[in-house]
Order: C-alpha cells, then sequence, then structure tokens
C-alpha cells in the first residue's frame, strides 16, 4: 500500500514508517523541516514538507494514499485547548478526503483519560471532549466512521517507552531531578498501562492491514505498571530519595504534571492482540528504564 503518515519524525511516527517501510509499504511521511525530510529519503520513504495547519498538502497526500496513519500531535500542554483544535482540523481534512473511498485512516488518541471502566478495554465509548481534556481525536474518528469513512482509533497507553523517548516517564525524572526526590502519590499503587514504540508501531501496520475494520485498537503491552515501581526506579538512576506523597503536597510537587503521577489506568489489549495476531516482544517498562542509555541526557545533571 502507499500509505501517509503524519508526525513521520517523531517518535512513534517514526517507528511506524520503520515498520510499514520493512513489511514493504510505500511510505510518505509529513515533516516540518528538510532535515526530517533527508532522513525519510535515506530509509527509502518520501516526504511532504508541512504541518497540520497545512490543510490542502494534507489533502493532497490523503489523495494520492491508498491508507493514511496520523500520528501528529502537538503536546505543548501550555496550549493544550488550540492544539486540539488543531488536531481536529486536520483530521476532518483528511477523513474529508478519504470519503467514499473505502480507504482505511488511523487516527491516534490516549488511554490516560478513558474511565469508562476499571481496566478499559477496545468497547470503552470515546470520552467527549471537555475543558479538562479537550482533544476531540477519537470524536472526530467516531463521526468520520459514522459518514461511512473507514476511520479507526488506535489508543496508546500513558508510557509510549523507548531510548530517546520525550514522554511521560522523562516528564517524572526530570521533575524528581529538579526537586531532588523521585516521589509517588500515596502508596504509589496507581498503575499506568505501557508498550514499546516497537511494538506500537506494529499495531498501526497490523491494523491499516487489518483495513481498520475494528473502530478501536488497545496497543498495550502492560495492563498497569504500579507508579511506585516507576518512582523507584527514577531514584535508583538519579540516586535520589523516594518518598511518597499526598495529593495536597503531589499538586504542589509534580504541577501539571500531577494528574497523571497519580493516574490509575490500566488497560487491556485482548481483543487487540487477537483481532491483529499482534504479540509484543520488546522490552517491558520497567527494564527499558533501566537502560544505560535510556536517561542519558540527564545522568550529566543529576544528583550525586
Amino acid at each position: 500500500m502507499r500509505i501517509f503518515v503524519t508526525g513521520a519524525s517523531g517518535f512513534v511516527g517514526a517507528a511506524v514508517v520503520d515498520d510499514l517501510l520493512g513489511a514493504g509499504h510505500r511510505v510518505t511521511g509529513l515533516v516540518r523541516t528538510p532535515q526530517a525530510a533527508a532522513q525519510l529519503a535515506a530509509k527509502g520513504a518520501a516526504s511532504v514538507l508541512g504541518g497540520l495547519d497545512d490543510l490542502d498538502r494534507l489533502r493532497a497526500a490523503a489523495a494520492e494514499a491508498d491508507a493514511v496513519v496520523h500520528t501528529a500531535f502537538n503536546h505543548d500542554f501550555s496550549r493544550f485547548a488550540e492544539n486540539a483544535a488543531q488536531d481536529r482540523r486536520a483530521i476532518d481534512a483528511i477523513g474529508e478526503t478519504l470519503a467514499g473511498s473505502d480507504r482505511p485512516f488511523l487516527v491516534t488518541s490516549g488511554l490516560a483519560l478513558l474511565t469508562s471502566g476499571p481496566v478499559a478495554a477496545e468497547t470503552d465509548p470515546s470520552i467527549p471532549p471537555s475543558a479538562q481534556y479537550p482533544r476531540e481525536s477519537e470524536p472526530a474518528a467516531d463521526a468520520l466512521r459514522a459518514r461511512g469513512v473507514r476511520a479507526a482509533v488506535v489508543r496508546l497507553p500513558p508510557s509510549v517507552h523507548g531510548v530517546g523517548e520525550r514522554g511521560f516517564v522523562p516528564t517524572a525524572m526530570t521533575i524528581a531531578r529538579e526537586k531532588g526526590v523521585s516521589a509517588f502519590v500515596g502508596a504509589g499503587s496507581n498503575r499506568w498501562p505501557a508498550v514499546h514504540r516497537l511494538d506500537a508501531a506494529r499495531v498501526y501496520r497490523l491494523a491499516l492491514e487489518d483495513r481498520a475494520q475494528a473502530p478501536k485498537y488497545h496497543a498495550v503491552a502492560e495492563e498497569g505498571v504500579p507508579f511506585r515501581e516507576i518512582a523507584a526506579r527514577i531514584a535508583q538512576r538519579l540516586r535520589v530519595p523516594m518518598i511518597g506523597l499526598s495529593p495536597e503536597e503531589a499538586a504542589t510537587h509534580f504541577g501539571w504534571f500531577a494528574t497523571f503521577a497519580g493516574l490509575d489506568a490500566p488497560a487491556s489489549s485482548a481483543l487487540t492482540r487477537e483481532r491483529l495476531g499482534w504479540t509484543p516482544v520488546q522490552p517491558a517498562l520497567l527494564d527499558d528504564i533501566a537502560h544505560p542509555d535510556y536517561f542519558a541526557g540527564v545522568d550529566r545533571t543529576a544528583h550525586r
């Protein structure tokens, strides 16, 4: 297939591109810089220079593709609502282009605030946008699917890990370095689902090859890793004490990250595994963050 991938130079998107190319698909990636375009060319992929506001370029690239994977999102949480609106416009533009064609369209979403059950499942409904969580990727995909577009959602856990990660685990680590302690909330028994980026990338490819027949796929390798164990790995690596905080103390200590530090969001991928024949094979989260290079960017300034 000829596949258009947004966010093709990102942490997840780059892994998706590699997996698709390795399976013999032809890829065109949306990238923002000539340097990123050169990196795609070196892999054997084509590129489109632009961003999510370049709706005409998104439409043109989608029109030439047999399938589209949307992984791009601006994760600047100080502009979350604005970025969510940008994301919705991009999804709508691509979806309108694919309408009537039966070409699969995979949209990326998250599991962090999917709270419809104690263990989130693929059958759980999308979260309606709110002031707390304005992201509309799932409702946008749902609306397209209701109109006959072959749109589906790949839900990613709070921890999509691997060397080079810039997500939630490095954020917790950065706060630990700055505060001089690695903290957890309460007993630290709250759980984060997790997946290695390479295992997640394979879910996207398999879902495309499944022609997005299911409305939701869960790229989840581990149902729930206790946050206290993550904090312990960080404390060990940075050589700082580990402490438990009350919710009130955590709000001050973690700032905007407090919601995620206290998040209990276990998630299943049983239906995804059964449908796609997907079995994760990459290192587990706690093993991965013990890798000597995982925190290489902060070790130079860690407490000794």
